[in-house]
């Protein structure tokens, strides 16, 4: 099978960075060293595990070059080989990796210490060497490690992390801020550039937060140790107005400098409208301000779909509607463990759904490859039910066990999954190149259209923002648009007064969530999931 080049289909379009999962990354780096699936397992036509390994562009099925990885489920420690990681320690030094510093971790009370600035706590301080080090060691780009404003409302986050008040979370991060700044290993050395993180559960304390936090990026401030870009988290990263507001003062302040300034990621963005909001933004400031400017956006839901049992199947693309990826639970029944029709062909002739976009992966995968695990013979007048479906007493034939040593409902083995999460990288990626290549040809998501005044496009309102001769005049075209802005759904899925404070929605952020069945948003994936996937 030829290759599918994303890479080289991605044009000028902002970039969508896959949130590696340390699940996925096990299969390819393992397989490196050890037969960790037996080839025996692989679908016909899939004969090396390199091919699902996208930052390898000259065996992988989809050559993709960026993607994140995130110290949160990380082995930090790099002087040990740990095959594992493989996939991101030894990549091909052409790709570009994006390190999260894992500040969530801290967040929801995953890396126990006190984070207060100067609590001289052990654990503490052993952690943030370990990120930056790792960050120095594995990343072009790292984030820097923030603690998210939002942890002081999260009670046990709270206790975890000894931050209570916001005040605490912003001299917590300047604490981490000084120490990265003065221990960083430096470009010019091989290190890391990083990026300042921006946070904020509203307008006034991102507004804060920014004036606070803005030095560390000057290089009038720092010269030779300044920070090299942006991170957009909090209410930075879903609310239009405040991104708007945030780029024109960013411009003023001399802090988009081409060079220095080159990069800015949001966190956890994965509404498929967003992945063409943020392309229109970065090419109006590469034409106005910084040439070398690029946007970047994550999300782990191909990997957090997965884990829930659901495939991307389709990418929605109507003109004036509303753009998405759709997924669904498709297929997990052992019956189709003998099935050796096409994936694809099995899927729509059993009108399990009426449309599936074939994916590189998919497209080697029989139905079998999926639903591995074959039924048991039950009893002659036996019902299995819910609880009694595990009772060997009831069956003539056992169903097949998993890597356990236990049978469940699933058909699917850790595999499947496998399989499965590069099925929707794939989608993922593609439904952002192929929206993106959708708007140039002058098809428009609703979201981006505006019905009234005098622009009727997102994109024409944008480049007014950026053409204007003077900050005053920037900022009064934003805040003309104020009501249109609150129509945008954000990217947690809300629009209205509710942008104004991510607070509104801070409970949905750590869940999955499903809008009406087609997309899904997270924040951060958590890999305690993927553990139990076989349990």
């Amino acid at each position: 099978m030829a290759q599918d080049n994303l890479t080289a289909k991605q044009n000028d379009y902002a970039i969508f960075l896959p949130a590696i999962s340390g699940f996925y990354a096990t299969f390819v780096g393992k397989q490196r060293n050890e037969h960790y699936v037996d080839p025996a397992r692989f679908p016909q036509g899939l004969t090396d595990m390199e091919q699902l390994n996208w930052l390898n562009d000259q065996k992988a099925l989809f050559p993709y070059k960026w993607s994140l990885y995130s110290g949160g489920h990380a082995n930090l420690d790099l002087t040990k080989q740990d095959w594992s990681e493989d996939m991101v320690r030894n990549r091909d030094p052409n790709t570009l990796v994006l390190g999260d510093s894992g500040g969530f971790q801290i967040a929801k009370g995953l890396w126990e210490g006190d984070w207060k600035a100067h609590s001289g706590c052990p654990k503490a301080q052993k952690k943030r060497e370990q990120v930056l080090a790792w960050l120095d060691g594995i990343a072009d780009y790292g984030m820097i490690l923030d603690i998210p404003t939002w942890v002081v409302h999260d009670p046990h986050a709270s206790a975890k992390c000894q931050i209570t008040t916001h005040q605490e979370a912003v001299d917590a991060t300047r604490f981490n801020n000084n120490y990265f700044m003065q221990h960083r290993k430096g470009v010019k050395n091989g290190g890391a550039r990083f990026l300042n993180v921006l946070q904020g559960a509203n307008h006034k304390e991102a507004d804060d937060w920014y004036e606070l936090m803005k030095d560390y990026c000057d290089p009038a401030v720092y010269p030779d140790t300044h920070f090299n870009g942006w991170a957009m988290g909090g209410q930075n990263m879903c609310d239009v107005h405040l991104i708007l507001r945030r780029l024109v003062a960013l411009r003023y302040d001399n802090l988009l400098q081409e060079g220095v300034h080159d990069w800015m990621h949001f966190l956890g963005t994965s509404k498929l409208e967003w992945a063409v909001l943020l392309t229109v933004i970065q090419r109006a400031v590469r034409r106005h301000i910084n040439p070398a400017f690029t946007i970047s956006f994550d999300c782990a839901s191909p990997f957090l779909a997965t884990a829930n049992g659901q495939v991307y199947h389709h990418i929605d693309l109507p003109h004036e509607g509303k753009w998405s990826y759709r997924m669904s639970p498709i297929v997990d029944d052992k019956k189709y463990a003998a099935d050796t029709r096409p994936f694809r062909d099995a899927i729509l002739q059993d009108k399990l759904i009426h449309h599936f976009d074939e994916s590189p992966i998919s497209a080697l995968c029989q139905m079998k490859d999926i639903c591995i695990y074959k039924p048991g013979v039950v009893k002659a007048g036996v019902t299995l039910t819910e609880e009694n479906f595990r009772d060997p007493e009831l069956y003539d034939v056992l169903p097949d066990v998993n890597k356990n040593g236990k049978w469940g409902k699933t058909s699917w083995d850790s595999f499947s999954y496998a399989l499965l999460m590069g099925h929707n990288v794939w989608m993922h990626i593609e439904s952002v190149q192929r929206a993106n290549r959708q708007f140039d040809l002058g098809e428009h998501p609703a979201m981006m259209r505006r019905s009234e005044g005098d622009y009727a496009f997102f994109e024409d309102i944008v480049e007014a923002i950026f053409s204007a001769q003077t900050r005053a005049d920037a900022e009064a075209i934003i805040e003309h648009y104020d009501e249109y802005w609150m129509e945008i759904v954000g990217t947690r899925g809300f629009k209205g007064k509710k942008t104004r404070n991510s607070l509104t929605n801070f409970n949905a952020l750590f869940e999955f969530e499903d809008d009406d069945g087609t997309d899904a948003d997270d924040v951060e994936f958590d890999e305690s999931r993927l553990d139990q996937l076989e349990a």
